[in-house]
């Protein structure tokens, strides 16, 4: 099954080649005036400038082929050149009918299958997420989907950040909270073998008595702070860093407690919006494999001493600008940012073995990004091309910054989620919906209206671009909202019930007339947003398609009436493109990783 623009370019192209012109300029796109046709063809334009003709000339041979094929409706010449198409009504019968039989909805998958790993999410340790981590989660979450669609195995790892110089900060800020916590540690963690069970037991319960995630929220913004301006505080830090990645057992200990603690949390925001990962692996999983990495890196001439430092080289005889190395060990001894992301290619070739991967991160990371995946290159860890950084914008305020609270500081994410069920509620209550839904019901309907809001307005900009959150525009049900599209689809869940109760049932689809037209054309154009946001790595594609659909969906509602149809026949022909809109609707929201209650 392929859809109607590639059929209609092979058909299109069969024209061109019967005129001696290559079968490529047959490409067929969706029309700039759907007023005037369905679909066009430029290639006129093109076949002119090689072939040294009028392109009019040229348009109007491959017109009288195509005027011959009953596939269409009509055949129009217009302009330059430009070649009007309006498909026949049986044929976008068909189309439709397939598109009701098939469980993907007209989505193909790709033609080869591919292991894909996504790195998206990126929480931290002892750190809340915020609304920073939301644009990651969001469109690394929604690939994941499309990906999968797609046909390719994919895995989603959060690459939680357990590692490094921050774990450091923590150990010394935590140190440093409670003088005589502080004594009670330094003495269980005497020995290399670190405190008996008894003790152990009383080493826990004061971590657990005091070092929960508001703690070390607290500590850490602190500690950072501290470190820029004292330098025997950032020793120390550096210092335990080093020790922790060396074994250190009490280091080691208190290290498990902040990952466990920060986990339980991120879980929780995670869960809320629906982002479920194959992998939670750390940047700690891939410290084992850093001695052996560095050999081969020495092996391989590729590290390079600086400064007391080691450094990879990644800079090339073509580049525009300058791109500094990499630094993998740095003067203290210690493994750096960089040092843990090469290994975490390693370790995921090892197990995976990836033929791509993506990193779903701040595009601000783009550089360093560059130097990792060089690197890798240079060290055979990759295949060149292989490793993508899939850079986003910022998600501003209304003043077109980076989005704050009131206060000026960075807005938990909890805390937005929970403004965004508030104002869901607001907004249901507002609209007359959920009145006959009980208690349970409204607050799972609230949570889905909140989510929808969140997501929609993320994922219907390109992932490159900057927007400005407008939590009161996002969160209505007119305009181009992700609540919107859920009201459009329990629109049409509640007519297919209606018609189920009085014993209507969909049929044999038949289009006819011209909003009838305009929903079968918009279902055929699911492949295409799928293709496109697939071979883009751009959820947008797929949320245009969605609120064009629900659009059309509405204006096919008005202008054909379904359960006032004037024949039993036309009836089940509307409930099937009913019924259908609704599948790829369905489809549509999933990908997007938005679901649509029952009722509202």
């Amino acid at each position: 099954m392929t859809d109607l623009r590639r059929a209609l370019s092979e058909a299109v192209g069969a024209a061109f080649a019967s005129a001696d012109l290559p079968a490529e300029l047959g490409r067929v796109t969706a029309s700039d005036r759907p007023d005037l046709a369905d679909f066009q063809c430029n290639g006129a334009l093109a076949a002119a400038k090689s072939a040294r003709r009028d392109p009019r000339e040229i348009g109007a041979q491959v017109v009288a082929q195509l005027r011959e094929n009953p596939v269409f409706k009509s055949v129009e010449l217009a302009g330059l050149g430009f070649i009007n198409l309006r498909v026949a009504n049986g044929v976008l019968s068909e189309r439709v009918r397939e598109i009701s039989a098939d469980e993907r909805a007209g989505g193909q998958p790709a033609e080869t299958a591919r292991r894909v790993m996504i790195d998206y999410g990126g929480p931290n340790v002892a750190k809340p997420m915020h609304v920073g981590h939301l644009r990651s989660s969001i469109i690394g979450e929604s690939l994941k989907r499309i990906f999968r669609f797609r046909g390719d195995n994919v895995l989603g790892d959060a690459h939680f950040g357990d590692w490094g110089f921050q774990m450091g900060l923590l150990i010394i800020a935590a140190s440093d909270e409670n003088p005589h916590w502080r004594a009670v540690a330094e003495e269980l963690w005497r020995t290399p073998d670190g405190p008996k069970p008894q003790e152990e037991d009383r080493f826990i319960a004061l971590l657990l008595e005091g070092l929960d995630l508001d703690t070390l929220d607290r500590l850490y913004p602190s500690a950072a702070a501290k470190a820029k301006q004292d330098e025997e505080f950032r020793d120390r830090a550096r210092k335990a860093t080093a020790e922790l990645q060396a074994g250190k057992p009490g280091y080691l200990r208190l290290w498990r407690h902040f990952v466990a603690v920060s986990r339980k949390a991120l879980q929780r925001e995670f869960e809320a919006l629906g982002i479920e990962f194959d992998l939670w692996k750390g940047e700690s999983d891939a410290d084992p494999l850093i001695p052996e990495m560095i050999e081969t890196l020495k092996a391989k001439a590729l590290l390079v001493q600086d400064q007391g430092a080691q450094i990879v080289r990644v800079a090339r005889e073509d580049d525009k600008r300058e791109l500094p190395p990499l630094l993998v060990v740095s003067s203290e001894g210690s493994a750096m940012y960089g040092t843990t992301d090469l290994a975490t290619i390693l370790d995921r070739r090892r197990t995976f073995d990836p033929q791509l991967c993506l990193y779903v991160v701040d595009q601000r990371q783009g550089d360093h990004f560059e130097q990792v995946f060089r690197a890798a290159y240079l060290a055979g860890y990759a295949t060149d091309g292989s490793l993508e950084h899939l850079g986003f914008g910022t998600m501003n305020g209304p003043d077109g910054k980076p989005f704050k609270t009131r206060e000026g500081g960075v807005l938990k994410l909890h805390d937005l989620i929970e403004s965004a069920r508030e104002k869901a509620r607001q907004r249901l209550h507002e609209a007359g919906l959920g009145v006959e839904l009980s208690e349970v019901a409204f607050e799972d309907t609230a949570h889905k209206v909140a989510m929808a809001a969140i997501k929609f307005a993320d994922l219907q900009n390109f992932r490159g671009a900057s927007y400005i959150f407008d939590l009161d525009r996002f969160t209505s049900f007119e305009g181009k909202t992700g609540p919107y599209l859920l009201y459009q689809a329990v629109r049409i869940k509640s007519l297919l019930r209606k018609a189920a109760s009085e014993g209507a049932q969909p049929g044999l689809a038949v289009v006819e007339e011209p909003a009838e037209r305009e929903l079968a054309l918009v279902l055929d154009g699911f492949d295409q947003a799928v293709s496109d946001a697939y071979a883009k790595r751009a959820p947008n594609f797929i949320a245009e398609h969605a609120y064009r659909l629900a659009q059309t969906f509405s204006k096919f509602y008005a202008a054909c009436p379904v359960m006032g149809a004037d024949t039993p026949a036309q009836r089940a022909s509307r409930l099937a493109m009913a019924q259908t809109a609704l599948r790829q609707l369905e489809l549509s929201l999933g990908l997007l990783g938005l679901e649509a209650p029952e009722r509202m």
